[in-house]
């Protein structure tokens, strides 16, 4: 015996919509440095791949491949310009933050105290 006008607890239907979700606000973020031709440049990133390491990787390819495919006039990709390989990239990472504000603000705490050669875009500094 069901009872009709019960509410129903899940979504059984497919094809509605209101199952909406919220967006996570508290995923783990990388604080890296790229030191490249003797420069080197501060960010942060989000924790994609299943390790940190992997995540900051891709991150430096994704560097990589703007620098050798869009016309940026950046010193991190006229720096990345002058490399035959992306595996020539020196990766370290410097912290693990939860939350995307925090490490935001422990970005740009980070660049004021090592004052990277790379980064062009100073917001917060």
């Amino acid at each position: 015996m069901v009872d009709s006008l019960a509410k129903r607890r899940y979504n059984y239907d497919m094809t509605q919509t209101n199952t909406i979700r919220k967006k996570r606000t508290d995923r783990n973020h990388i604080i890296y440095e790229l030191r490249v031709a003797g420069g080197n440049y501060i960010g942060v990133t989000a924790k994609t791949e299943s390790t940190i390491n992997k995540s900051v990787l891709a991150r430096a390819a994704k560097h990589y491949y703007r620098a050798k495919k869009e016309a940026k006039d950046w010193a991190l990709c006229h720096a990345l310009r002058t490399l035959s390989d992306k595996s020539e990239i020196e990766v370290y990472v410097h912290e693990v933050i939860r939350g995307k504000a925090q490490a935001h603000k422990r970005e740009v705490e980070l660049r004021r105290l090592i004052n990277p050669t790379l980064n062009t875009d100073t917001r917060g500094d």
